[in-house]
């Protein structure tokens, strides 16, 4: 499976800047941009799901360039950052002397968006309180800022991203059902990095052709040792951990070549693995149990349940392998 975005190709419908691309060739990626051309000139709400770092944002930058409105901005409001009422001013404007300090009048988000795209991002971050305000915000088509009263009118078109399981915040009381299900019209998983191993070499190389640009050097090339580590890595940080490790192998290497030597040491002890596998060295069977132990709670994010199903055994076995190889730091916290 592959789902990668860059910024590539111009799109006179995007003031004349770059529109993000999909990069790909598997059928999901296919189906996906199928999916943005059947949903693109509609105004329907789109929920975007997928881990922290595999390419929400840029899917709904895709889905806004595509559409009509892609002469309009897109605005990004990152749900995880304010609080309380700083960031209902943020996301619907205020008044002058609506609360202390509130100097002058603001627009907000939703009205800053006006004509084109606001991105919720992480939404099942949100309080309680502004989910209540802002499922009325998007039924009615108008915001009432804070220390108002008159609803303004708005003609947004609401894309939200969460790497949350929003349905189980629903059954937990944490999250609003009819938001959910308002915000939920139609939904695109974007899937982490490690399901599409075979699209991580393109991708690291389009990585390579982008930084050489931005420093108006020659593409650098990786070295056969650096594509095995990249290839058997298991991305914790999906998409945009490859492409910091990328710059950062960029910025070390002397000459035209990425090696493994220039990688970060979490990848650089993968390309041992496979070195010493090829050199015919036979390690013990305690060893590579507490291996592949390893390398399934990071391929799971920590979570034991997901490693247990991926290794074949039972999850109260696996903790006690877990506890005897000392694997604790690999476990995601409450999520055993």
């Amino acid at each position: 499976m592959m789902l990668t975005i860059a910024a590539s190709e111009p799109c006179s419908r995007n003031n004349g800047k770059p529109a993000p691309r999909i990069i790909g060739t598997h059928a999901c990626v296919n189906r996906l941009r199928s999916t943005i051309n059947a949903i693109c000139n509609r105004n329907c709400t789109i929920l975007i799901c997928g881990e922290s770092g595999s390419g929400k944002e840029l899917v709904a930058r895709q889905i806004h360039a595509a559409g009509p409105r892609a002469r309009g901005p897109f605005i990004t409001a990152d749900c995880t950052t304010l609080r309380d009422t700083l960031f209902e001013s943020q996301l619907f404007g205020h008044v002058k002397g609506a609360f202390t300090g509130a100097d002058q009048a603001t627009l907000g988000l939703f009205r800053a968006a006006d004509g084109g795209t606001l991105l919720l991002d992480e939404v099942g971050e949100l309080e309680p309180h502004i989910q209540s305000k802002l499922l009325r915000c998007i039924e009615e088509g108008a915001v009432v800022p804070l220390g108002a009263v008159k609803p303004l009118p708005v003609d947004v078109r609401i894309i939200a991203a969460t790497h949350r399981d929003l349905k189980d915040m629903v059954r937990r009381g944490s999250f609003r059902e009819d938001l959910y299900y308002r915000l939920n019209v139609v939904r695109l998983d974007v899937p982490p990095l490690r399901d599409h191993r075979s699209d991580i070499i393109p991708l690291a190389e389009h990585f390579l052709a982008q930084h050489a640009e931005v420093l108006g050097e020659p593409v650098k090339t990786l070295s056969p040792d650096a594509k095995l580590a990249l290839e058997d890595y298991s991305w914790p940080g999906n998409v945009r951990e490859l492409r910091n490790v990328i710059e950062h192998a960029c910025v070390f290497s002397e000459n035209g070549s990425v090696t493994r030597a220039y990688l970060p040491a979490a990848l650089r002890q993968v390309g041992n693995n496979h070195e010493t596998i090829r050199h015919g060295e036979i390690t013990t069977l305690e060893a590579a149990e507490r291996s592949l132990i390893e390398r399934a709670l990071r391929a799971a994010g920590g979570i034991q349940v997901r490693a247990a199903t991926m290794l074949g055994v039972e999850r109260h076995r696996l903790a006690r392998m877990i506890r005897r190889h000392g694997l604790e730091a690999f476990t995601a916290p409450h999520c055993s």
